[in-house]
Protein backbone atom coordinates (compact mmCIF):
# COMPACT_ATOMS: atom_id res chain seq x y z
CA UNK A 1 0.00 0.00 0.00
CA UNK A 2 2.80 2.41 0.91
CA UNK A 3 4.54 1.60 -2.36
CA UNK A 4 1.35 2.41 -4.33
CA UNK A 5 0.93 5.74 -2.53
CA UNK A 6 4.57 6.63 -3.24
CA UNK A 7 4.16 5.88 -6.96
CA UNK A 8 1.01 8.02 -7.13
CA UNK A 9 2.88 10.84 -5.39
CA UNK A 10 5.65 10.70 -8.00
CA UNK A 11 3.17 10.79 -10.86
CA UNK A 12 1.35 13.82 -9.48
CA UNK A 13 4.59 15.62 -8.62
CA UNK A 14 6.49 14.85 -11.83
CA UNK A 15 5.88 18.24 -13.52
CA UNK A 16 7.49 19.96 -10.56
CA UNK A 17 10.69 17.92 -10.78
CA UNK A 18 11.17 17.36 -14.49
CA UNK A 19 11.15 19.69 -17.48
CA UNK A 20 9.92 18.71 -20.97
CA UNK A 21 13.50 17.69 -21.75
CA UNK A 22 13.49 15.22 -18.87
CA UNK A 23 16.22 17.02 -16.94
CA UNK A 24 15.73 17.92 -13.31
CA UNK A 25 15.08 21.58 -12.46
CA UNK A 26 15.94 22.78 -15.97
CA UNK A 27 14.64 26.16 -17.09
CA UNK A 28 13.26 25.87 -20.63
CA UNK A 29 12.09 29.01 -22.46
CA UNK A 30 10.21 28.72 -25.76
CA UNK A 31 11.14 31.54 -28.16
CA UNK A 32 8.57 31.93 -30.94
CA UNK A 33 9.46 34.54 -33.62
CA UNK A 34 7.25 35.78 -36.44
CA UNK A 35 9.26 33.68 -38.88
CA UNK A 36 12.54 31.83 -39.23
CA UNK A 37 13.90 32.65 -42.68
CA UNK A 38 14.68 36.36 -42.55
CA UNK A 39 18.06 37.61 -41.34
CA UNK A 40 16.28 39.75 -38.73
CA UNK A 41 14.91 36.66 -36.96
CA UNK A 42 18.17 34.76 -37.31
CA UNK A 43 19.82 37.66 -35.49
CA UNK A 44 17.15 37.56 -32.77
CA UNK A 45 17.91 33.84 -32.47
CA UNK A 46 21.64 34.54 -32.03
CA UNK A 47 20.91 37.01 -29.22
CA UNK A 48 18.61 34.51 -27.52
CA UNK A 49 21.32 31.85 -27.69
CA UNK A 50 23.84 34.21 -26.08
CA UNK A 51 21.47 34.88 -23.18
CA UNK A 52 20.74 31.16 -22.79
CA UNK A 53 24.47 30.35 -22.62
CA UNK A 54 25.14 33.04 -20.04
CA UNK A 55 22.17 32.14 -17.86
CA UNK A 56 22.49 28.36 -18.22
CA UNK A 57 18.96 27.86 -19.53
CA UNK A 58 17.59 26.02 -22.55
CA UNK A 59 15.62 27.68 -25.36
CA UNK A 60 13.20 26.03 -27.76
CA UNK A 61 13.41 28.12 -30.97
CA UNK A 62 10.31 27.40 -33.07
CA UNK A 63 8.54 29.52 -35.64
CA UNK A 64 6.55 29.59 -38.85
CA UNK A 65 8.24 29.72 -42.24
CA UNK A 66 5.87 32.40 -43.52
CA UNK A 67 5.14 35.57 -41.60
CA UNK A 68 1.41 35.39 -42.31
CA UNK A 69 0.63 31.96 -40.87
CA UNK A 70 -1.34 33.06 -37.83
CA UNK A 71 -3.00 29.67 -37.42
CA UNK A 72 0.32 27.85 -37.17
CA UNK A 73 1.72 30.36 -34.68
CA UNK A 74 -1.35 29.94 -32.48
CA UNK A 75 -0.79 26.18 -32.57
CA UNK A 76 2.87 26.64 -31.63
CA UNK A 77 1.96 28.74 -28.59
CA UNK A 78 -0.69 26.24 -27.49
CA UNK A 79 1.67 23.29 -27.92
CA UNK A 80 4.45 24.89 -25.91
CA UNK A 81 2.03 25.76 -23.12
CA UNK A 82 0.85 22.13 -23.05
CA UNK A 83 4.49 20.98 -22.83
CA UNK A 84 4.73 22.84 -19.52
CA UNK A 85 7.85 24.77 -20.38
CA UNK A 86 9.04 27.48 -17.99
CA UNK A 87 8.05 30.49 -20.07
CA UNK A 88 7.28 31.76 -23.58
CA UNK A 89 8.89 34.63 -25.49
CA UNK A 90 6.61 35.54 -28.41
CA UNK A 91 6.69 37.91 -31.38
CA UNK A 92 2.98 37.84 -32.32
CA UNK A 93 2.05 37.77 -36.00
CA UNK A 94 -1.25 39.45 -35.24
CA UNK A 95 -1.95 41.87 -32.40
CA UNK A 96 -5.43 40.42 -31.82
CA UNK A 97 -5.37 36.78 -32.99
CA UNK A 98 -2.61 35.81 -30.54
CA UNK A 99 -4.32 37.23 -27.46
CA UNK A 100 -6.38 34.11 -26.81
CA UNK A 101 -3.49 31.57 -26.92
CA UNK A 102 -1.37 33.89 -24.77
CA UNK A 103 -4.22 34.13 -22.27
CA UNK A 104 -4.52 30.33 -22.21
CA UNK A 105 -0.79 30.00 -21.54
CA UNK A 106 -0.92 32.50 -18.67
CA UNK A 107 -3.96 30.72 -17.19
CA UNK A 108 -1.83 27.55 -17.23
CA UNK A 109 0.82 29.43 -15.22
CA UNK A 110 3.18 29.85 -18.19
CA UNK A 111 4.46 33.47 -18.16
CA UNK A 112 4.80 35.27 -21.51
CA UNK A 113 7.21 38.00 -22.63
CA UNK A 114 6.18 39.78 -25.85
CA UNK A 115 8.96 40.90 -28.19
CA UNK A 116 9.16 42.98 -31.38
CA UNK A 117 5.45 43.50 -32.07
CA UNK A 118 2.76 44.40 -29.60
CA UNK A 119 -0.27 42.44 -28.45
CA UNK A 120 -3.42 44.52 -28.03
CA UNK A 121 -4.56 45.20 -24.45
CA UNK A 122 -2.07 42.73 -22.99
CA UNK A 123 -0.05 44.78 -20.49
CA UNK A 124 -1.76 43.19 -17.49
CA UNK A 125 -1.53 39.75 -19.10
CA UNK A 126 2.16 39.58 -19.99
CA UNK A 127 5.46 40.00 -18.13
CA UNK A 128 7.09 42.61 -20.37
CA UNK A 129 7.24 44.02 -23.90
CA UNK A 130 10.77 44.01 -25.35
CA UNK A 131 10.92 45.86 -28.65
CA UNK A 132 12.03 48.73 -30.79
CA UNK A 133 10.05 51.91 -30.34
CA UNK A 134 8.52 51.38 -33.77
CA UNK A 135 6.59 54.62 -33.88
CA UNK A 136 9.85 56.46 -33.20
CA UNK A 137 11.43 54.40 -35.99
CA UNK A 138 8.74 55.74 -38.31
CA UNK A 139 9.27 59.28 -37.01
CA UNK A 140 13.00 58.92 -37.68
CA UNK A 141 12.32 57.74 -41.23
CA UNK A 142 10.02 60.71 -41.79
CA UNK A 143 12.56 63.23 -40.49
CA UNK A 144 15.36 61.75 -42.58
CA UNK A 145 13.19 61.62 -45.70
CA UNK A 146 12.27 65.28 -45.25
CA UNK A 147 15.94 66.16 -44.78
CA UNK A 148 17.03 64.25 -47.89
CA UNK A 149 14.28 65.85 -50.00
CA UNK A 150 14.90 69.34 -48.68
CA UNK A 151 11.36 69.53 -47.33
CA UNK A 152 9.53 69.07 -50.63
CA UNK A 153 8.58 66.33 -53.05
CA UNK A 154 6.23 63.41 -53.66
CA UNK A 155 6.57 60.30 -51.51
CA UNK A 156 5.09 56.80 -51.46
CA UNK A 157 4.79 54.48 -48.46
CA UNK A 158 4.72 50.71 -49.06
CA UNK A 159 3.04 49.05 -46.07
CA UNK A 160 3.74 45.50 -44.84
CA UNK A 161 0.56 43.58 -43.88
CA UNK A 162 -2.54 44.18 -41.81
CA UNK A 163 -2.47 43.10 -38.16
CA UNK A 164 1.30 43.55 -37.70
CA UNK A 165 1.48 46.04 -34.83
CA UNK A 166 5.19 46.79 -35.22
CA UNK A 167 4.99 47.82 -38.87
CA UNK A 168 1.70 49.63 -38.40
CA UNK A 169 3.40 51.82 -35.78
CA UNK A 170 6.25 52.54 -38.22
CA UNK A 171 3.77 53.50 -40.91
CA UNK A 172 1.82 55.75 -38.55
CA UNK A 173 4.99 57.41 -37.25
CA UNK A 174 6.24 58.12 -40.77
CA UNK A 175 2.95 59.68 -41.88
CA UNK A 176 2.62 61.71 -38.66
CA UNK A 177 6.05 63.26 -39.17
CA UNK A 178 5.52 64.12 -42.84
CA UNK A 179 2.41 66.11 -41.89
CA UNK A 180 4.85 68.62 -40.40
CA UNK A 181 6.27 69.29 -43.87
CA UNK A 182 3.67 70.99 -46.10
CA UNK A 183 6.00 70.77 -49.09
CA UNK A 184 5.92 66.96 -49.02
CA UNK A 185 2.94 65.12 -50.51
CA UNK A 186 2.27 61.45 -49.76
CA UNK A 187 0.82 60.27 -53.08
CA UNK A 188 0.30 56.61 -52.05
CA UNK A 189 0.04 54.93 -48.66
CA UNK A 190 -2.55 52.21 -49.24
CA UNK A 191 -0.48 49.45 -50.85
CA UNK A 192 0.64 46.36 -48.90
CA UNK A 193 3.78 44.37 -49.70
CA UNK A 194 2.67 41.07 -48.16
CA UNK A 195 4.74 38.66 -46.11
CA UNK A 196 7.38 37.53 -48.63
CA UNK A 197 9.98 39.17 -50.85
CA UNK A 198 8.15 37.77 -53.88
CA UNK A 199 4.85 39.45 -53.00
CA UNK A 200 6.74 42.60 -52.03
CA UNK A 201 8.50 42.75 -55.40
CA UNK A 202 5.22 42.32 -57.28
CA UNK A 203 3.52 45.01 -55.18
CA UNK A 204 6.52 47.31 -55.71
CA UNK A 205 6.50 46.85 -59.49
CA UNK A 206 2.79 47.63 -59.60
CA UNK A 207 3.36 50.72 -57.49
CA UNK A 208 6.26 51.97 -59.60
CA UNK A 209 4.25 51.46 -62.79
CA UNK A 210 1.62 53.89 -61.46
CA UNK A 211 4.20 56.63 -61.04
CA UNK A 212 6.08 56.64 -64.35
CA UNK A 213 5.65 59.20 -67.10
CA UNK A 214 5.51 58.60 -70.86
CA UNK A 215 9.31 58.44 -71.01
CA UNK A 216 9.50 55.87 -68.21
CA UNK A 217 10.84 58.29 -65.59
CA UNK A 218 9.54 58.20 -62.04
CA UNK A 219 7.23 61.03 -61.00
CA UNK A 220 7.93 60.48 -57.30
CA UNK A 221 10.89 61.65 -55.23
CA UNK A 222 10.92 59.35 -52.23
CA UNK A 223 9.99 55.80 -51.15
CA UNK A 224 9.72 54.33 -47.65
CA UNK A 225 9.39 50.58 -46.95
CA UNK A 226 8.73 49.39 -43.43
CA UNK A 227 10.53 46.04 -43.00
CA UNK A 228 13.25 43.83 -44.46
CA UNK A 229 11.17 41.90 -47.00
CA UNK A 230 9.32 44.94 -48.35
CA UNK A 231 12.60 46.87 -48.64
CA UNK A 232 14.26 44.05 -50.55
CA UNK A 233 11.22 43.59 -52.80
CA UNK A 234 11.27 47.29 -53.66
CA UNK A 235 15.03 47.21 -54.29
CA UNK A 236 14.61 44.31 -56.72
CA UNK A 237 11.75 46.08 -58.50
CA UNK A 238 13.81 49.27 -58.88
CA UNK A 239 16.71 47.27 -60.26
CA UNK A 240 14.50 45.36 -62.66
CA UNK A 241 13.07 48.60 -64.03
CA UNK A 242 16.53 50.20 -64.10
CA UNK A 243 15.47 52.86 -61.63
CA UNK A 244 17.74 51.98 -58.68
CA UNK A 245 19.48 55.12 -57.43
CA UNK A 246 17.10 57.46 -59.26
CA UNK A 247 14.83 57.99 -56.24
CA UNK A 248 15.45 58.63 -52.55
CA UNK A 249 14.76 55.30 -50.90
CA UNK A 250 14.62 54.58 -47.16
CA UNK A 251 14.10 51.05 -45.89
CA UNK A 252 13.78 49.32 -42.54
CA UNK A 253 16.09 46.61 -41.14
CA UNK A 254 19.36 45.25 -42.51
CA UNK A 255 20.39 42.09 -44.36
CA UNK A 256 23.38 41.41 -46.65
CA UNK A 257 21.44 42.34 -49.84
CA UNK A 258 20.17 45.56 -48.26
CA UNK A 259 23.63 46.46 -46.96
CA UNK A 260 24.98 45.95 -50.48
CA UNK A 261 22.22 48.21 -51.84
CA UNK A 262 23.22 50.82 -49.28
CA UNK A 263 26.88 50.48 -50.28
CA UNK A 264 25.97 50.98 -53.96
CA UNK A 265 23.83 54.02 -52.99
CA UNK A 266 20.73 52.39 -54.42
CA UNK A 267 19.30 52.81 -50.91
CA UNK A 268 19.59 56.24 -49.28
CA UNK A 269 19.36 54.94 -45.73
CA UNK A 270 18.14 52.13 -43.49
CA UNK A 271 16.30 52.42 -40.21
CA UNK A 272 18.04 49.68 -38.25
CA UNK A 273 16.88 47.95 -35.09
CA UNK A 274 18.99 45.87 -32.76
CA UNK A 275 17.51 42.37 -33.16
CA UNK A 276 20.45 40.71 -31.38
CA UNK A 277 19.78 42.85 -28.32
CA UNK A 278 16.06 42.11 -28.64
CA UNK A 279 16.60 38.35 -28.52
CA UNK A 280 19.12 38.65 -25.71
CA UNK A 281 17.01 40.94 -23.51
CA UNK A 282 13.78 38.98 -24.12
CA UNK A 283 15.30 35.75 -22.78
CA UNK A 284 17.10 37.55 -19.96
CA UNK A 285 13.89 39.34 -18.93
CA UNK A 286 11.97 36.06 -18.82
CA UNK A 287 14.76 34.45 -16.76
CA UNK A 288 14.75 37.34 -14.27
CA UNK A 289 10.97 37.05 -13.91
CA UNK A 290 11.21 33.30 -13.31
CA UNK A 291 13.78 34.00 -10.58
CA UNK A 292 11.29 36.30 -8.85
CA UNK A 293 12.96 39.57 -9.85
CA UNK A 294 10.95 42.64 -10.81
CA UNK A 295 11.33 43.56 -14.50
CA UNK A 296 10.27 46.65 -16.50
CA UNK A 297 6.94 46.42 -18.35
CA UNK A 298 8.51 48.04 -21.43
CA UNK A 299 12.10 47.69 -22.69
CA UNK A 300 13.25 49.73 -25.69
CA UNK A 301 15.97 47.97 -27.69
CA UNK A 302 16.92 50.99 -29.82
CA UNK A 303 16.86 52.21 -33.42
CA UNK A 304 19.34 54.16 -35.60
CA UNK A 305 19.64 55.56 -39.14
CA UNK A 306 22.40 54.00 -41.25
CA UNK A 307 23.61 55.74 -44.42
CA UNK A 308 26.29 55.10 -47.06
CA UNK A 309 28.37 57.69 -45.22
CA UNK A 310 28.29 56.16 -41.71
CA UNK A 311 27.83 52.44 -42.50
CA UNK A 312 31.52 51.61 -41.98
CA UNK A 313 31.80 52.99 -38.47
CA UNK A 314 32.36 50.25 -35.83
CA UNK A 315 29.00 50.93 -34.16
CA UNK A 316 27.03 50.63 -37.40
CA UNK A 317 28.99 47.65 -38.72
CA UNK A 318 28.13 45.69 -35.60
CA UNK A 319 24.44 46.34 -36.24
CA UNK A 320 24.28 45.70 -39.99
CA UNK A 321 26.80 42.85 -40.23
CA UNK A 322 26.56 40.83 -37.00
CA UNK A 323 28.59 37.63 -36.64
CA UNK A 324 25.65 35.23 -36.53
CA UNK A 325 27.70 32.11 -37.19
CA UNK A 326 29.51 32.65 -33.89
CA UNK A 327 26.26 31.86 -32.06
CA UNK A 328 24.06 29.88 -34.46
CA UNK A 329 26.77 27.28 -35.15
CA UNK A 330 26.87 26.41 -31.45
CA UNK A 331 23.19 25.73 -31.12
Amino acid sequence: MRKLIFILFLLVSAPRFFSCSGESNETVIAVIPKGTTQVFWQTVHAGAIKAAKELNVKINWIGTEKEDDRKQQITLVDNQAMNRISGIVLAPLDNMALRRPVKRAVQNHIPVVIMDSGLKDSEDLTVSFVATDNREGGHLAGREMAKILGGKGKVVLLRYQEGSASTENREDGFLETLKEYPGIEVVSDEQYAGSTTATAQQASENLLFRFRDAKGNLTIDGIFCVNESSTYGMLQALRRQRLAGSVKFIGFDASPPLVEGLKQKEISGLIVQNPFNMGYLSVKTMYQHLKGEKVPKRIDTGVVFVTPENMNTPEMKELISPDLEKWLSRH
